[in-house]
């Protein structure tokens, strides 16, 4: 069983939601014609990432309908993207559609990137993961991907595939970081990135890292260039990530959980202290 996922490469407009649902709907029938599974988008592209926006601009669900007709009517999955109406101010989230155009699940961003504008933000405040076909996905927003505990929990829950809308610049140390993601957990991971100078570089990464005689292979399905704007694809063979799973000594496997306690301090010391302003 392949698992397809089309991966958008492109920056959406801040506040055009209905110009920018377009060039969804558009960029989800060339992902059917080309029989993915589902499409990827970056991060908040249904309202642009525009962090002034105030809480009653944001997006709510019923606002998706277009996007959940489309998915039906076109028959392809889509990770949506906005920024949503929270309780007293706006959040970074992520929608999983099916293939059906039900709304599977919400995301809202936790790790928000408090020392910069989306200080401004309401965090979320767990990781979730929904079944899409068949296969378990999880979702990660961009400065989520920095913390290993984000993918290891989605990995907790039963994740076989990580998504992640992202927007971002530098990305070496990122993409290196989304492969160890992969595998170390046993989880493909698929990132969506703008395109743009310093940018882009979308990418994907299968588990498996090695091969069935024990020798290192190549886990990279996808990574794009920076500036080139469209599509790209990632074939996920699930039948190969599973047994890979079921056999390797990664993920849940051999984990010592009773040292781990310091993880759940949030006790904060030199050097990591930082003034938020």
């Amino acid at each position: 069983m392949i698992f397809k996922v089309a991966v958008l490469q492109k920056r959406s407009q801040n506040r055009a939601y209905e110009e920018n649902i377009d060039t969804i709907i558009k960029y989800m029938t060339e992902a059917k014609r080309n029989n993915a599974d589902i499409l990827l988008l970056p991060e908040c592209f249904v309202t642009g990432y525009d962090l002034t926006i105030a809480n009653d601009s944001a997006v709510c669900e019923k606002d998706l309908k277009p996007l959940c007709d489309a998915a039906q009517a076109i028959g392809l999955g889509l990770v949506a993207t906005a920024l949503t109406k929270g309780k007293s101010s706006p959040q970074n989230s992520a929608f999983v559609i099916g293939k059906n155009g039900e709304l599977l699940m919400k995301y809202s961003k936790v790790h928000t990137c408090d020392f910069a504008d989306e200080r401004a933000l309401e965090p979320g405040t767990e990781f979730r993961v929904c079944d899409f076909d068949g296969v378990k996905i999880g979702l990660m927003i961009c400065y989520d991907r920095e913390y290993p505990e984000s993918a290891r929990i989605l990995m907790l829950k039963g994740a076989e595939i990580i998504l992640v809308p992202n927007d971002c610049v530098s990305m070496r140390p990122r993409l290196q970081a989304l492969s160890t993601r992969a595998y170390e957990n046993m989880c493909g991971v698929a990132m969506a990135n703008p395109n743009g100078k310093n940018a882009g570089n979308s990418c994907a990464f299968s588990p498996i890292c090695w091969d069935d005689n024990g020798k290192c292979a190549d886990n990279t399905l996808l990574l794009a260039d920076a500036e080139t704007e469209g599509l790209f694809y990632a074939d996920f063979d699930m039948d190969k990530l599973r047994s890979y799973r079921e056999r390797e000594m990664m993920g849940n496997t051999f984990r010592k959980v009773n040292a781990y306690s310091t993880l759940l301090s949030d006790e904060i010391k030199y050097p990591f202290i930082r003034e938020v302003k």
